[in-house]
């Protein structure tokens, strides 16, 4: 009988393409993890592993082998969530990918989970919201907190169950001293010849920047410095180096050194969701923290 852990290690080394980047997300050494794999495939008697130089390359056998570990280790965490509601008990541990502002909504609602349920233990990481849906995939966290802007929707994966936790507006963020800053709202087109500060083209920062330019104000933004790191933005724009753009959860206006002004025409508007594989729906602990984020968007709300 194939070992469960043991294929999840070759689905992690299908994703990650190395022994090291497996060994390292998974907390293992490198060692372990290709002992592991080397009695994989003794337990399978097929060769799925070839060396590629440094690398292994996984035969067509473990590709096959890897879309049967996706289908039962779904069955598994499926039947695992079904067996827990039947004890009600909300205990266990929950790990929750999220990015970086995503705190400001996790703080509270952790708070409240820890007087409530004091067998809960939530372990949060803080990453990019690109990288959320891909950890939740590779069954690296429970519950993954992403965001989307409506200029760069994100696409919503079949196998998840989302729920929508916040919507807020973007705003755009000036040196104080700036020459619109005393404007409201401030028309895009007219900071065509600043230098901007931004994510990557490939993070959801740096593409909402690119689009609310071209699509507000009809130009592709000098993006000089590229960071998505909060602190960071407010340091560059408070300098006088940059302008950006900053969704109201950021808290832009705690920067004295910064003007937080309006887009005139549509409002730019970022949404924050939750995602969660479904077969993991039933577990109550994960039943718990879903009903506080919602309990808590619904005071928000009123």
């Amino acid at each position: 009988m194939m070992d469960l852990q043991r294929l999840r290690l070759l689905n992690e080394l299908r994703s990650r393409g190395t022994i090291a980047a497996v060994a390292a997300a998974l907390s293992y050494s490198p060692s372990t993890v290709s002992h592991q794999l080397s009695e994989l495939q003794r337990e399978v008697g097929v060769t799925l592993f070839e060396r590629d130089g440094r690398r292994l390359r996984l035969t067509e056998a473990a590709h096959v082998l890897a879309r049967h570990a996706d289908v039962l280790l779904a069955r598994v965490e499926l039947a695992e969530a079904e067996v827990a509601a039947t004890a009600g008990a909300v205990s266990g541990v929950v790990r929750i990918v999220a990015f970086q502002t995503a705190a400001f909504l996790l703080a509270p609602v952790l708070a409240d989970l820890a007087a409530r349920h004091p067998g809960l233990r939530i372990e949060t990481v803080m990453s990019e919201p690109d990288e959320a849906l891909e950890v939740l995939e590779r069954r690296g966290c429970d519950l993954a907190v992403c965001d989307e802007y409506e200029a760069v929707p994100r696409p919503r994966p079949a196998g998840f169950a989302f729920e929508e936790l916040h919507v807020e507006e973007v705003r755009l963020v000036v040196p104080r001293d700036h020459p619109v800053a005393g404007s409201a709202p401030v028309r895009i087109r007219d900071l065509e010849s600043e230098v901007w500060a931004a994510g990557a083209p490939t993070e959801s920062h740096g593409r909402v920047v690119i689009e609310v330019c071209r699509k507000h104000g009809g130009f592709t933004p000098d993006r000089r410095h590229q960071t998505c790191d909060v602190l960071a933005l407010l340091a560059l724009v408070s300098a006088g180096q940059a302008v950006t753009l900053l969704p109201e959860l950021a808290r832009p206006e705690r920067d004295p050194g910064v003007a937080v002004l309006p887009i005139a025409g549509a409002p730019v508007v970022r949404r924050i969701f939750t995602a969660v594989r479904e077969e993991s729906l039933a577990r109550p602990a994960l039943v718990a923290v879903r009903a506080a984020l919602r309990a808590a968007r619904g005071r928000e709300n009123a």
